[in-house]
């Protein structure tokens, strides 16, 4: 049996019996716990900690999301497919937070509008699997579930599911969003700098198609230190972060009632988003976040019917208010130019003014003959110009992207101007789920995105 928390007891015994009600449905992606007692105690642990998030801080984002939803605004999401404890140094963290802010620069000018930056940073530890196993040379053992549930050696001790890490969870979360705060409020994201990363980008050969754009970035900031632009208020950004809100024994404990309000939010995360896998209209997942006040993400793949969207806007959004609903598309290059544009013309029929993000990884994915899951470059970019596309046609509002990104110099996904091929995968691979893009094939995403704002 899949074992949850127990509710967490606060004043209004109303808002108990709501918040609680997912535990009558079906709930999917779940590990099995094999200590009930242990995960309980681990839960109750953790609803006696701090909030990660705080309640104004996602009613910002709230307004900040309804602003892309107009077209008034861009949001960037990025950082890796499934974060880990290892990979919570200082200096990992700060690079991909590099990445984010480099890729914003170059988005905000594409788009002569201001870029909202969310990482899937401080969270994002569960992933929903496939298969609940995982069988190697005839041994089969519980899949791996991400760092919050279980380890990835392939060992009976290390897959067995363990509720010490929902709490090693939470602190590692809590020191990444500490670091993250640091840097984005303490001058590294100084426009200045930041722009100066670029130009080094734009200037390698390999990138120079895109010199004449870090040129006229370079040009702009000029003229705003030269007219008196404040850049003490420029040294700093507003920086969000984000998880796909899957483990319930950590959501649910995460939920606290704000005092201002009454309501419900999620502190673990300013902006939660419901995967594939849990999205179903009847399941725990649905009940749970249409409940909380944070802005809500679902995802879309190429199967997603109009019917099916116009009933998750009814259950997620019924008040159909600005900034609470965001549509992350993953349908792949070759699907997106069909599956989209009858998504997108049905939601012009409804009240709700969803933000519409892509996800151009997910819809992409393939396994080489060596074994490696991967990614082309150019089915990325094809995806987003397929994106693009289906909005001009449609005359809605292409209002994001969502990118598996690291700062490192890994080699996971083929192609860029680094020229990465299969035999290349092998020297740096390094992540335990899906591919990411490296700094150098994010930066470059960034300039294709700019080009494509700039047309709108």
């Amino acid at each position: 049996m899949v074992h949850l928390s127990e509710p967490i007891v606060i004043a209004d015994p109303d808002v108990v019996s709501g918040l609680d009600y997912w535990r009558t449905l079906p709930v999917k992606q779940q590990p099995q716990w094999p200590d009930p007692d242990a995960v309980g105690a681990a839960s109750a642990e953790i609803a006696t900690l701090p909030p990660l998030v705080f309640a104004g801080e996602v009613d910002v984002l709230r307004s900040r999301i309804a602003q892309a939803a107009r077209g008034e605004a861009f949001l960037l999401q990025g950082g890796d497919c499934a974060e880990t404890f290892a990979g919570a140094t200082a200096d990992q963290i700060r690079d991909r937070v590099k990445t984010i802010l480099q890729m914003a620069v170059v988005l905000t000018y594409g788009a002569s509008m201001p870029v909202i930056k969310m990482g899937r940073m401080a969270g994002q530890f569960a992933k929903p699997r496939s298969s609940d196993t995982e069988t190697r040379g005839g041994v089969t053992l519980p899949a791996y579930r991400g760092d919050i549930v279980n380890g990835y050696d392939f060992t009976p001790e290390s897959r067995r599911a363990d509720p010490n890490r929902l709490v090693q969870g939470y602190h590692t979360a809590a020191s990444t969003l500490n670091l993250i705060r640091a840097f984005t409020q303490g001058g590294f994201a100084d426009l200045r700098q930041v722009h100066s990363w670029n130009k080094g980008f734009a200037e390698n050969p390999a990138n120079r198609r895109y010199e004449g754009l870090a040129g006229e970035i370079d040009r702009a900031v000029k003229f705003m230190e030269a007219a008196g632009a404040d850049f003490d208020e420029l040294r700093r950004v507003e920086f969000y972060s984000s998880h796909e809100g899957l483990l319930m024994d950590y959501e649910r404990p995460m939920t606290r009632i704000d005092s201002r309000t009454g309501t419900p939010y999620n502190t673990s995360a300013h902006f939660l988003w419901i995967g594939e896998r849990t999205r179903e209209l009847d399941g725990a997942h649905i009940d749970f976040f249409s409940r909380l006040r944070n802005p809500i993400g679902v995802k879309l793949g190429p199967s997603a019917t109009a019917e099916t969207m116009k009933q998750l806007v009814d259950k997620l959004d019924p008040n159909r208010e600005p900034g609470r609903l965001t549509f992350i598309t993953r349908m792949g290059a070759g699907q997106i130019r069909d599956a989209l544009p009858p998504l997108l013309e049905a939601s012009k029929e409804l009240e709700s003014t969803p933000l519409w993000i892509t996800d151009p990884m997910h819809g992409n994915g393939f396994t080489t003959p060596t074994g490696y899951k991967t990614r082309r470059f150019d089915d990325v970019v094809d995806e987003v110009k397929g994106f693009f596309e289906a909005h001009r046609a449609v005359g809605t509002h292409p209002g994001g992207i969502h990118v598996e990104l690291t700062g490192d110099d890994v080699t996971e996904c083929l192609g860029g101007s680094e020229q990465i091929d299969e035999a290349t995968l092998a020297t740096r691979y390094e992540s335990l789920c899906d591919p990411r893009l490296n700094h150098m094939q994010s930066l470059e995403l960034a300039f294709l995105v700019a080009e494509e704002l700039s047309a709108r």
